[in-house]
């Protein structure tokens, strides 16, 4: 499975205050359907729709749908990173319209001065899937699509109501007791595991070429 990241922008900042408090929240477009975009890909409404479900179900009802500051580069959500809790994810058309309240964290805070100062904040979807590409070479997005949040906040946003190049996408990663790693990680714990004590050594040696070559 790759990670899978699109952004947006054209989302609104919303700001309420209430006995002086101010809550600041953004609004708009995170996901879209059954267009392709800027990276030749396209999201089918059905899958989008089951997916949607699933998260909205297991993370937005159950106040655990975070999303981070910044880029990350994994589908793991970093407790540290978090800066915002999306907070409602609405179906108009084949848009999935969503709304995420900044929290009281040191990167909401970040985010929080950067409305403040006016800058111009996008949003990010992170998630995991397969892609098969069609006839026409779009790559279309498989049924085992997994959204890790529907929204980060990003500081480079694209074309309103544009996709930009995925990050990381040269990654494999699957899911190993309840969460994900890199693929060829994984693969070099097995080996380990296999070996015998004579090879032990050998196959830590392995390893540790294999993940070199990764990151040269």
């Amino acid at each position: 499975m790759k990670l899978i990241k699109e952004v947006f922008e054209n989302n609104k900042l919303i700001v309420e205050e209430k006995n002086g408090k101010k809550d600041y929240f953004i609004e708009g477009i995170f996901l879209q359907a059954e267009l392709q975009n800027r990276n030749g890909r396209k999201y089918p409404e059905a899958t989008m729709d089951k997916e949607v479900q699933r998260y909205t179900a297991n993370y937005i009802d159950k106040n655990r749908a975070y999303g981070e500051l910044g880029h990350p580069d994994t589908p793991t959500i970093n407790l540290d990173r978090v800066s915002h809790l999306i907070t409602s994810l609405k179906k108009e058309g084949t848009n999935y319209v969503g709304r995420a309240k900044i929290l009281e964290t040191p990167m909401g805070n970040i985010a929080k001065g950067l409305l403040d100062g006016g800058a111009n904040l996008g949003v990010s979807s992170r998630a995991m899937g397969s892609l098969k590409t069609d006839k026409d070479g779009v790559s279309i997005v498989q049924d085992d699509f997994m959204l890790s949040t529907a929204a980060d906040i990003v500081a480079d946003p694209s074309a309103p109501d544009a996709y930009v190049e995925g990050i990381m996408e040269g990654k494999e990663w699957i899911f190993v007791d309840g969460k994900f790693v890199e693929k060829h990680i994984e693969e070099a714990r097995h080996a380990i595991r296999r070996a015998s004590s004579r090879k032990l050594e050998e196959a830590k040696l392995h390893a540790f070429q294999q993940f070199l070559s990764k990151i040269r």
